[in-house]
């Protein structure tokens, strides 16, 4: 009987032994959840969008300024250019003479105070006076005369306030007439006295 309480026992201890070697079944250990990453990721192409606008917006209107300025530039560039090119013209205006006469008309006078006003606005500006004979006369004749003709000019001018180093004179006789008539009509045309602008005229300013 003792025998078998012991049999009984042993079997009892290794059916133990048995069940305990495997190891009970575990659920899965739950993973937490990440942050929610595809609203960041819409936010900052937005915010990437928004960006890339106001770039171009601000290349865009600074290329519409540049090419504001640039027009500007060139039309303040044309306008002197058209005031300078009529103030030349002005000034390249003609005085006329009677026959063998270096005297200064009245009407002619007026030209010679549009010329002095010119010479005031544009204090950097030196002239040449040429004067001109008609055909008759000898060539040493008309040369001197010529040179009468632009002195008498010259010294209206420096009487109006124009400093004489500033103007030259010259005398071409007979020998380059504005028109080659021999009439009393080409005459009149060819008896003058011619101005240009030496130096200082690149710019030059209305009176």
């Amino acid at each position: 009987m003792k025998r078998f309480q012991l049999l009984v026992l042993g079997a009892l201890v290794a059916a133990a032994a048995a069940c305990g070697g495997s190891k009970p079944e575990t659920a899965p250990t739950p993973v937490a959840a990440g942050p929610d990453t595809s609203g960041q990721a819409a936010e900052r192409a937005r915010q990437d969008s928004l960006e890339r606008a106001r770039q171009d917006a601000a290349r865009r209107a600074a290329e519409e300024a540049d090419r504001i300025a640039k027009q500007r530039a060139a039309d303040s560039l044309a306008a002197i250019g058209r005031g300078s090119e009529a103030v030349r013209t002005l000034f390249a205006t003609l005085i006329h003479f009677d026959f063998d006469k270096a005297n200064i008309h009245a009407d002619d006078a007026a030209i010679l105070d549009q010329k002095v006003g010119i010479m005031q606005a544009n204090s950097q500006v030196t002239i040449s006076i040429t004067g001109n004979c008609d055909e008759r006369g000898s060539d040493e004749y008309n040369l001197a005369l010529g040179n009468r003709r632009a002195v008498s000019a010259k010294q209206y001018m420096t009487s109006h306030g124009i400093d004489a180093g500033r103007i030259a004179t010259a005398s071409n006789g007979k020998e380059k007439p504005i028109d080659s008539g021999h009439n009393e009509a080409a005459w009149a045309k060819n008896r003058n006295d011619q101005f240009d602008i030496v130096a200082g005229g690149d710019v030059l300013k209305q009176p």
